[in-house]
């Protein structure tokens, strides 16, 4: 039985990813051939591989499957979504393995926009925010190689490495010009939920990223908040890129009792509906959400969710806008394809792709408020629950 497995997040996390497996079981009976196209001329194919193993200046270094590999993955790259993409048996287990919490790198998310690999979105207390990476900081070389033209799987495996090893990145910030920067890696275990109770009466919760652990955290939480008299909760979706599907419908079903969460929109126009039950603990609780470009995916989902149905104010900046679904296909031989097969829709009908979720109260954070340690969409976010 071939497992499929829908989820939310950016490319691959850089860093290679310690226990907690997913599980794909394959079948390969289950993808009947179809016919291929006209266009996929055997002879034309014949012609590049005989060029190579003629002409090419080193021949002896050719390794047939990494020409083999190559060409799957040019293949699946002709389709123009950078979310849809063949992934050689190394880089798939590396996925699957990457759900877990703990892993080696510099911790940061990393994506494709326009052509330009750039930080989605450095998670919290790792090497990649240390070294004060931020979010749509563009990435250029990885140890002096350019990046430009290479996939999100190729630039990740560049970054990857064993603690106590450094990785140079050549970053620019804005408009800055560039400049790079060295991060030592490290093995990285972050807590997908942390949470403190104000002396004001506010409960602050933050998500780094849905994962494994998020819900059973997050029920943590809401059992110590209800011990409390609390005049508001503030969640915390700042540089969180995603994660798991299934954690941001339940962390979403909190606030909305019998409420649509999110719209799924498949290729051949098919919709399916996603609602919350009668449990929504959280429902009668003022609450403020902060978003910034680091947001993402299943970040969004919440986000907008909460937005469409009135349970909070969003406070900050426009979110990353990343509304696709995709499904890990595994092959024979270990190798895959994560292919995107959904977008996502807020409950309003808006596409988080095209549009992202933008705030109900727009609130920069500047250089300087970064260098004086101010977090002005944070005290925004107390004003308004005060």
């Amino acid at each position: 039985m071939l497992v499929c497995f829908f989820f939310f997040t950016f490319g691959l996390v850089v860093g290679k990813i310690g226990a907690g497996k997913l599980s794909f079981n394959v079948n390969p009976d289950l993808y009947a051939e179809t016919e291929l196209s006209a266009a996929f001329n055997n002879t034309l194919f014949k012609q590049v591989w005989t060029i190579i193993q003629d002409d090419y200046v080193d021949k002896g270094k050719l390794v047939d499957k990494d020409l083999f590999y190559g060409a799957l993955a040019g293949f699946v790259n002709g389709v123009g979504d950078p979310y849809t993409v063949f992934l050689d048996p190394e880089t798939t287990k590396d996925f699957e393995d990457q759900i877990s919490g703990q892993f080696q790198g510099i911790g940061a998310e990393i994506d494709m926009r326009d052509g330009v690999i750039i930080i989605v979105a450095p998670l919290p207390d790792t090497p990649a925010a240390r070294a004060g990476l931020q979010p749509q900081d563009k990435i250029f070389a990885v140890d002096g190689k350019e990046v430009f033209g290479m996939s999100v799987d190729d630039v990740v495996r560049l970054i990857r490495g064993e603690k106590g090893t450094i990785v140079k990145l050549l970053i620019a910030s804005g408009e800055e010009d560039p400049r790079e920067v060295s991060i030592m890696r490290e093995v990285i275990e972050i807590k997908s939920v942390k949470w403190t109770f104000r002396d004001d009466g506010i409960a602050y919760v933050k998500i780094n990223a849905f994962n494994e652990d998020t819900n059973a955290l997050f029920d943590k939480f809401i059992k110590e908040a209800k011990t409390k008299e609390l005049k508001g909760l503030i969640l915390d979706l700042r540089n969180n890129p995603g994660g798991l599907l299934d954690a941001s419908l339940q962390i979403s079903a909190n606030w909305l009792k019998k409420k649509l969460i999110l719209v799924e929109k498949f290729g051949d126009g098919n919709e399916m509906k996603y609602d919350s039950d009668n449990n929504a603990p959280l429902e009668n609780y003022k609450t403020v959400v902060l978003v910034n470009q680091g947001s993402a995916s299943a970040s969004e989902i919440v986000a907008g969710a909460l937005q469409d149905n009135k349970a909070a104010t969003i406070i900050g900046k426009k979110t990353f806008g990343k509304g696709s679904v995709q499904t890990l296909k595994k092959l024979p031989d270990g190798s895959s394809v994560k292919i995107t097969i959904a977008k996502w829709l807020t409950p309003s009908g808006r596409s988080i792709s095209d549009e992202g979720v933008s705030p109900d109260v727009v609130v920069e954070i500047t250089k300087k408020d970064v260098d004086d340690k101010k977090d002005p969409q944070l005290e925004k976010a107390v004003e308004l629950l005060k």
